[in-house]
């Protein structure tokens, strides 16, 4: 059964198309890129998966329950590292956890412990005590990893997530968001950077807001490497 379904998504800004007919499905355990150059309409499917936008067309289902007739619930099975940071830099790791569990009603029961595990998992329990505004940007993005995992999601959903980082710092993530894929938890990581996809993921290829290819990376591209892959087939329909 898939975690995340989306079906027949289609979206305007006006007369602007910015998703059409768009259709995928994530299974539990899956690390799926949806890989698209800018403005393909990766921003456009977050905030529609997010709720920060409504479809007027199609349907979304997150862990079983449709977005549109039980958000509540739907929403609550997603875990989002959004592209912009949204971390108070005044406040410490610890603080900035807690202010998110609030905001998501976690009990206080066991609350210290739940946040000590999330910070665990992304290798951050050492800098609990530090200010946010202190962290570099890795050590910043991993907390948000953290802290989206907090109310133990279903699916997890990375807006552009390295953006800002250097080289090393982007590999760290994507190892530790594949090792999350990896324990049984379903990602959704939208980039349009090919050097984060493996040949093993799942690839959706998004441009001009329909999806271009489905399937398992080493499959989709052939005997091309990948970015000779995308560039050709996204520049052939430009």
């Amino acid at each position: 059964m898939a975690e995340l379904e989306v079906s027949g998504l289609s979206y305007r800004y006006g007369a602007k198309r910015a998703l059409e007919e768009v259709s995928f499905a994530i299974p539990r355990g899956t690390f799926c890129a949806l890989l698209g150059p800018n403005g393909a309409g990766k921003s456009t499917l977050v905030s529609l998966l997010t709720r920060l936008l409504v479809a007027p067309e199609g349907r979304i289902v997150l862990a079983g329950h449709d977005l549109r007739s039980a958000p509540r619930r739907a929403l609550g099975a997603l875990g989002v590292v959004f592209q912009q940071p949204t971390l108070d830099l005044s406040l410490t790791v610890r603080q900035n956890m807690a202010y998110f569990a609030a905001l998501h009603g976690l009990p206080r029961k066991g609350l210290a412990a739940r946040i000590d595990a999330a910070l665990a998992r992304l290798s951050m329990a050492e800098r609990a005590g530090e200010k946010v505004g202190a962290l570099n940007g890795g050590h910043r993005r991993r907390m948000e990893l953290a802290r989206a995992l907090l109310h133990e999601p279903r699916v997890l959903l990375l807006d552009e997530p390295t953006v800002g980082l250097d080289a090393a710092a982007r590999a760290s993530i994507v190892a530790q968001v594949h090792d999350l894929a990896d324990e049984g938890l379903s990602v959704l990581w939208t980039t349009h950077l090919t050097d984060e996809v493996r040949d093993s993921d799942r690839l959706l290829v998004l441009h001009q807001g329909r999806i271009l290819a489905d399937g398992i990376t080493r499959e989709v591209r052939g005997a091309q490497p990948l970015a000779e892959w995308f560039l050709a087939h996204t520049e052939a329909v430009a």
